[in-house]
């Protein structure tokens, strides 16, 4: 199974251009879908990433993706 990244693209502390490369070089096999997650309040103070059913928050964008590494499962190759 794919792992399921989410990422708000309103959110104050993510900047697409640089997040979504470094999601990908994450976890290739992601879905990423990108748009509001509504969760604004949190949204509004930290950067956040909702991955495989976890949200991730962090006050920088690069903490929020370190962190959300240890949630990625490892791909599954046949």
């Amino acid at each position: 199974m794919a792992n399921d990244i989410r990422i708000c693209d309103k959110c104050k502390h993510m900047k697409m251009k640089t997040a979504l490369p470094k999601l990908r070089k994450l976890a290739p096999d992601a879905d990423i879908k990108v748009g509001c997650k509504s969760y604004c309040g949190p949204c509004s103070r930290a950067a956040f990433i909702f991955v495989n059913g976890r949200y991730v928050t962090a006050p920088t964008e690069d903490e929020a993706i370190e962190k959300a590494s240890k949630h990625i499962k490892a791909a599954a190759y046949k």
